[in-house]
């Protein structure tokens, strides 16, 4: 794929005005409060793995409204605790898997939380656990067009929830050191991870790649690559539902989530990626921390992959991850 976006030059300097509801903050704020009325764990079951270097635990906590979410929790087998602990997000379509598929951070010496889609699992990898019970509402068979006609209804107000819980839960686990949690993910991961970031004042690090909801206008007009392309087929159809649509995914804005961050930042994006457009993460990147108080943490950079797509720089990047975050929780 020729390259498509905005050239680097231009990324460098992207900070689109935003259509941002005047109640964006009041509406997560709300969604988070009623999830916290429920305590977060509910259940934590070893597992057998056959992997002699790692102990694996089931993990049920609560997300939005109170649904039982599923988890992988691993720490390295006899590790000196406690650890700092990676919160992994997952892509669009995919579940947790199985216990032994995401080996990286517990390897690199992080408690690990990998935490299932809600809904998601069929297209992808080895399944998920994790049902959506709230399904009703109008919007297309994909995750990304369902509910799409109200923020209170769209799938991502729930996972987003789920996310930010999933960092609640994970603190509450043995061996974890509450303060020094990150959050990690690659495209729609990569989006759930900002989103914590924006909503998680005290997250000690969040690592970003290709993310998605990141510059949605720009990117309904750039590409028909799923999932923004279920999105602008369900408007093909229903041809008066634009403005609500619209109304409903300024809710899930990644740049927004982004201006209210704290924590240091890695991003990283491929410069012909027609499934999360770079055009997107640079916005969020060059807007990171610009309502946060104080401002954001100095220790932010993001990597350009110019002849990557989606797959961006693959284990080329998660090697920068890897030092970049021990030198930021001081491993």
């Amino acid at each position: 794929m020729p390259a498509f976006d905005l050239p680097l030059a231009e990324l460098e300097r992207h900070r689109p005005d935003l259509d941002e509801p005047a109640d964006f903050d009041a509406f997560w704020q709300d969604t988070l409060k009623e999830a916290e009325r429920h305590e977060p764990l509910v259940s934590v079951r070893p597992v057998t793995t056959g992997l002699r270097l790692t102990d694996t635990w089931d993990v049920t906590f609560r997300g939005f409204a109170g649904d039982p979410v599923r988890a992988w929790f691993t720490l390295p087998a006899h590790a000196r605790q406690p650890l700092p602990a990676v919160v992994e997000y997952i892509g669009y379509g995919r579940g947790r898997g199985l216990p032994h598929e995401r080996l990286t951070w517990v390897n690199a010496g992080y408690a690990h939380l990998l935490m299932d889609n809600r809904g998601q699992g069929d297209q992808y990898g080895n399944g998920g656990h994790t049902p959506d019970p709230h399904t009703g509402a109008p919007g297309g068979p994909g995750p990304a067009v369902r509910g799409l006609l109200s923020p209170h209804d769209h799938h991502y107000r729930r996972l987003i929830t789920d996310a930010v819980r999933a960092v609640t839960a994970v603190r509450a686990l043995p061996g974890v050191d509450p303060a020094r949690t990150a959050a990690v993910g690659n495209s729609q991961g990569g989006g759930l991870a900002l989103a914590v970031a924006g909503l998680v004042p005290d997250l000690a690090a969040a690592l970003v790649t290709a993310p998605l909801l990141c510059g949605i206008r720009r990117a309904l007009d750039l590409t028909d690559a799923a999932p923004y392309g279920e999105i602008t087929a369900y408007l093909a159809v229903h041809r008066g539902a634009e403005q609500a649509a619209h109304r409903t995914l300024s809710y899930l804005e990644g740049v927004s989530f982004a201006r209210r961050a704290h924590a240091p930042a890695h991003f990283g994006t491929g410069l012909r990626d027609t499934v999360c457009p770079p055009s997107g993460a640079y916005a969020a990147f060059n807007r990171y921390g610009e309502l946060s108080g104080g401002g954001a943490d100095p220790r932010r950079e993001i990597h350009p992959y110019p002849f990557n797509g989606h797959e961006g720089g693959e284990a080329e990047q998660v090697r920068r991850q890897l030092g970049w975050l021990a030198r930021v929780v001081a491993m």
